[in-house]
């Protein structure tokens, strides 16, 4: 029994392996099987999470790395808008510019050496993110604190979880990296980020996350985007099946002019973005029918099972039926050789009929159920029992049967009973010397 129990086991799981293989479109056997008993079995969780690494969402059991997620930055068709700072106008702008240049060049040299060497000193501390999620809230209440709250809806989240619902939702990905120290962050936040125009733009046409380089998510992010300088804009999206970079903005830029370099930008690309929605909806539709198929299937699988137990049930209760029947027929035959053989021993035990012209025999007429008469001598000091036991002798007597007088009618007690052991004499019985009984068949009864 537990050998036929494992055996229907495997035989489940190798019909879960070819329907996962299936689904999935898996060529190794190994890795079906792997990611079956990953999930105890369940092809439905394994096959629902084969689609989401497909679709670029981490596996539960792969879970993401802490660097962000791979983006094609090497596109040489990325759109690159940079705006360089206003030149000094007039003799007096000239002159100012001038005076404060070397004190410029002094300051930011300076401040690259002490960088520089305090890397020896004392490892950057944004280079181990340990809280993605919390640099960004930290991120999002201090922009709210030193600028507005109203601001484009910053993607609360990290960086690998808004490259994730973009591509799952085919829609761009706007990165901005706030830079704290540089002289132009306050003027793009405050006048151009924060304009309701660009905000309206912003949370109707993309999704927006954004994050401090001060942070280590947002460092991190800077490390992979490579930025020149700030305010710095990346917008993202999903291009031949991969996230890539599709347009950079560099330097402070104002609303209108914001408004219009992202518009070309989702202009020049809304094509790929269709392609993939196109492409998505074929696979869906392809998944969907090779669901519908694969139930089909499982349907048509299961009919032919039922059908097929249905059949083996008849069949076993048609065997159980003609056994039933030929151990009828054998206990049946084996009770008529015990009657026969019953009945020859009686017919050798009845008494001699007694002589004609006896003066104590009784004639009898038996009349039987089958309307035919049988005549007897006895004796009237015999027993009722010797009457019983010749008609029981005969073929044409039933198994089971009473003799019964016809006036005044009454059934002779001729077998023994709980009131009277030893049944009558025929004379005590009161028959005369020449009777008629009537046999009754008891058989049915």
């Amino acid at each position: 029994m537990a050998a036929s129990e494992e055996q229907e086991l495997s035989q489940t799981q190798t019909e879960k392996l070819l329907q996962f293989q299936d689904l999935t479109g898996l060529e190794s056997m190994d890795q079906c099987r792997r990611t079956l008993e990953q999930h105890n079995w369940n092809i439905e969780a394994a096959v629902q999470d084969r689609l989401n690494e497909q679709e670029g969402v981490p596996s539960v059991f792969n879970p993401p790395s802490t660097r962000p997620l791979q983006v094609n930055t090497a596109d040489h068709r990325v759109y690159s808008y940079i705006v360089s700072r206003p030149q000094p106008r007039g003799l007096l702008g000239w002159s100012y510019y001038l005076i404060m240049l070397p004190f410029r060049i002094t300051y930011y040299t300076l401040l690259d050496i002490f960088r520089f060497a305090l890397r020896f000193i004392r490892p950057d501390p944004r280079g181990r993110v340990t809280d993605p999620v919390g640099d960004v809230m930290s991120f999002i209440h201090s922009f709210e604190e030193r600028y507005s709250r109203s601001h484009p809806v910053f993607y609360q989240g990290t960086y690998s979880q808004a490259l994730n619902d973009a591509k799952r939702e085919l829609r761009f990905l706007l990165v901005y990296l706030h830079g704290d120290d540089h002289q132009d962050t306050d003027e793009f936040c405050r006048n151009t980020l924060c304009a309701e125009e660009v905000v309206n733009f912003i949370n109707t046409r993309m999704l927006l996350w954004a994050c401090s380089t001060n942070k280590p998510e947002g460092y991190r992010v800077s490390q992979a985007l490579r930025e020149n300088t700030y305010p710095f804009l990346a917008m993202i999206m999903l291009k031949d099946r991969k996230m890539t970079v599709v347009g950079r903005l560099e330097g402070v830029i104002q609303s209108e002019d914001l408004i219009n370099q992202l518009t070309f930008i989702m202009d020049a690309n809304q094509t790929y973005l269709m392609s993939e929605r196109m492409e998505r909806e074929e696979r869906n539709q392809t998944q969907v029918l090779r669901q519908q198929q694969d139930e089909a299937y499982m349907a048509s699988l299961r009919a032919d099972q039922e059908k097929e137990r249905k059949k083996r049930e008849e069949q076993e209760q048609k065997r159980n039926e003609e056994e039933m029947a030929r151990q009828n027929v054998l206990a049946e035959e084996r009770r008529r050789r015990t009657l026969e053989v019953e009945k020859e021993r009686k017919s050798e035990c009845l008494p001699q009929e007694p002589a004609l012209d006896d003066p104590d025999s009784v004639k009898i007429v038996f009349r039987l159920p089958n309307d035919s008469r049988v005549e007897r001598r006895f004796l009237f000091t015999q027993s009722l029992t010797v009457i019983h036991d010749f008609l029981f002798s005969l073929k044409e007597t039933p198994e089971k049967f009473q003799i019964v007088t016809n006036f005044p009618r009454r059934v002779l007690p001729c077998l023994p009973s709980g009131e009277r052991p030893n049944p009558p004499t025929l004379q005590e019985a009161g028959l005369s010397r020449t009777e008629v009984l009537f046999v009754q068949d008891l058989t049915d009864d």
